[in-house]
């Protein structure tokens, strides 16, 4: 079925196409169609998934894994028009769950070349379940900028070209305008989007999908933003049964709003998504993060006068806290700096210019309202903007690289933002990222990006003792992203043997009464101790705890911050199978959502593998912590990557692909010469 070819209609579009309705087959909680967008021909073609796909991989991070393993040859150039951009709806996305409102957007990154795949909660994910799709999947580049508007059954590909270096958010608001509909959600990039800045995001209000560098590949595509708006129904296999576990789920969020964890940092003792907008203590970070490229310790920065500052300027910009679709928590605020136009802000935004610039709270407001309209992540681009400053300090870049940068802190950071959106100058150079950057400037730059992860600006963390589980977690990790791989184990050991044993008495999220025994058993020590995890096999076993919640999440489309994530959350690997099977009328247990999430993460790193990724691209920044281990972390990675059923080299063996039902991998990888054939 190919439908949308055309030329412009008065209403301005491009392409349409009107879909039509639902089939005989009723799925339940998924819609059972995804939609085919060909912008290079104008095309729009509804098409039917097939359910097994659901079975093996639930939906959302997984069926995207899945669709680029069987469409794009591993030597596809992430600008290449034969890279897809998907936008998905996780399983149970729209549904009454809690916090079922993520929206994973996959493609191959230009910045690591690797699969990328960023989430964005809001309401587009919903929104685009209501209209009838669990995925849009974007293929080919229009001549001409461009903008999708999905309106139920009726999709068009409409002229953008008005919007040309229009922000994220103006550019949302202008299409609301221009298509009347005040409740339609709207996914758009920048002008780094639209100039291919390595580290563009794509906005959507209140979040973004922002890391890997998937707007600069939608910018590529000539494509603008992506309007949704759906009035259909999602159908509930069984609905009362599904209703009454949505609502222990909401019991037990209320139950753990009124119940912090004890002794742990405020960021870390309740749940949802870091609300950064609702606290004002920020000692932890402040003290233990080295923001931006710099390398000095700020220890003595956090002070009684720096917190009353600080809440004081967070409070007068902080109009309301704000939630994403279908949640009870209120992670994020609506921020309104004088004379800047309004704006959503969550998690670590407030802190990363800022702690870049080490400069005052409001300054970081200021710049991260402009950085929001350009679409630019904003871990990355902090980290690339001191990366250029501590260059010039060192006379690697000069005054004739710089010139026109003014001479005041806060204007040089303006200033570089500026360029490296525009690509302008040493921004053209600078909005490839650290990695690439250092490699075009020479002379001794390379040193100085020292904070990647497969060509990855990270979380800028400078720590005492190197801590094996995190150590894998860096290393290994698909996101390439610490906080979408940590999680529900503790991130220290409590001081006493007393305070363990108080947290492990309620510790009903653990998948096994061994993970108790690993925290009870967990001594603090001192940076000139060896590292202190009981044993490495513990290491192993706590690391895929916690990757196997961040992967059903991505799947399910549920918000890491009611399950992966935070501490004793309320979804976790008991109550998942029970609300998955009342949702899809497919019955699973805990084993098989285990294998399941185990099918999706060897396939991420089957993806990646298949695009040349190996044990050499497994490891940390090299100064992430002051006291490292080079034969502890040898062993670490040996011992993991035999937990996972890989060979020493961090490819999945053909026995363990076998057990995953995934012999198409290894037949790929036997035919590659990736793996030997027998």
């Amino acid at each position: 079925m190919l439908l949308g070819t055309g030329e412009s209609s008065a209403g301005g579009a491009a392409g349409e196409a009107e879909m039509p309705g639902g089939g005989l087959n009723v799925r339940y909680a998924e819609t059972g169609y995804n939609l085919e967008i060909d912008l290079a021909r104008g095309n729009v073609e509804r098409v039917e998934t097939d359910p097994e796909l659901t079975r093996l991989h639930l939906g959302g991070l997984g069926t995207n894994a899945r669709l680029l393993w069987d469409r794009v040859p591993p030597e596809v150039d992430p600008f290449s028009s034969d890279n897809p951009l998907i936008f998905s709806a996780g399983l149970l996305g729209g549904t009454p769950a809690p916090g079922a409102n993520r929206t994973i957007v996959s493609t191959f990154s230009p910045q690591t070349l690797l699969m990328a795949y960023s989430m964005m909660g809001g309401f587009w994910a919903p929104e685009l379940k209501h209209a009838g799709y669990d995925k849009v999947i974007i293929r080919g580049k229009s001549p001409d900028l461009v903008y999708l508007w999905i309106n139920n059954g009726r999709v068009e590909i409409r002229d953008a070209r008005h919007l040309h270096g229009k922000g994220a958010i103006e550019t949302a608001e202008i299409i609301r305008r221009e298509l009347r509909e005040p409740n339609a959600q709207v996914a758009a990039i920048g002008l780094a989007g639209e100039n291919r800045v390595y580290f563009a995001s794509i906005e959507h209000g209140r979040s973004s999908a922002s890391r890997g560098g998937i707007g600069a590949v939608m910018g590529d595509k000539g494509l603008k933003a992506v309007a949704v708006r759906g009035t259909r129904d999602v159908n509930i296999a069984r609905p009362a049964e599904f209703m009454e576990h949505c609502n222990d789920v909401l019991r037990y969020i209320q139950y753990r709003e009124a119940n912090p964890i004890k002794g742990v940092p405020p960021i870390l003792a309740g749940i949802g998504s870091p609300q950064e907008m609702a606290i004002i203590d920020e000692e932890w970070h402040t003290t233990n993060f080295t923001w931006g490229n710099a390398r000095t310790r700020r220890k003595d920065f956090w002070t009684r006068e720096v917190e009353e500052k600080w809440k004081e300027s967070q409070e007068g910009v902080r109009t309301r806290l704000i939630s994403c679709y279908n949640c009870p928590m209120k992670c994020g605020a609506t921020i309104s700096v004088p004379g800047l136009p309004t704006y959503m802000m969550k998690c670590y935004s407030k802190l990363t210019y800022t702690m870049a610039a080490f400069s005052d709270l409001d300054f970081g407001f200021r710049i991260a309202q402009r950085a929001t309209e350009y679409g630019v992540d904003g871990y990355s681009t902090p980290q690339v903007m001191a990366f250029a400053l501590e260059l010039y300090e060192a006379g690697i870049l000069t005054g004739s690289d710089l010139a026109g940068m003014p001479h005041d802190n806060e204007g040089r950071f303006f200033w570089l933002l500026d360029r490296i959106v525009r690509r302008e100058g040493i921004g053209d150079v600078l909005a490839d990222g650290t990695y690439w950057a250092a490699r075009r400037i020479g002379n001794g730059a390379e040193k100085f990006a020292h904070n990647n992860i497969k060509k990855h600006e990270q979380l800028p963390l400078k720590l005492g003792m190197l801590n094996p589980v995190y150590f894998l977690m860096y290393s290994t990790g698909e996101k390439i992203n610490i906080t979408q791989i940590e999680g529900q184990f503790p991130q220290a050991p409590f001081a006493t043997r007393e305070e363990r044993e108080d947290f492990v008495k309620d510790w009903i999220q653990v998948p096994d009464e061994k993970f108790k025994q690993y925290f009870l058993d967990w001594d603090p020590r001192g940076e000139r101790s060896i590292p202190y995890y009981p044993t490495i096999e513990a290491s192993c076993e706590i690391v895929d705890w916690q990757e196997r919640m961040h992967y059903i999440d991505d799947a399910l489309g549920i918000c890491a911050g009611l399950s992966s994530f935070p501490l004793k959350p309320p979804y976790h690997i008991h109550n998942f199978p029970p609300i998955i099977s009342a949702a899809t009328g497919m019955d699973i247990d805990e084993a098989g959502l285990t294998k399941a999430a185990r099918r999706n993460r060897t396939l991420i790193r089957a993806v990646n593998v298949r695009r040349g990724m190996r044990r050499a691209d497994d490891k940390p920044p090299e100064d992430h912590w002051k006291k490292r281990f080079p034969e502890l972390e040898a062993e670490l990675l040996d011992q993991y990557y035999k937990f996972k059923g890989w060979n020493n080299q961090g490819i999945p063996t053909k026995e363990s692909l076998q057990e995953l039902d995934m012999d198409y991998v290894s037949g790929d990888f036997e035919q590659r010469g990736i793996i030997a054939s027998e």
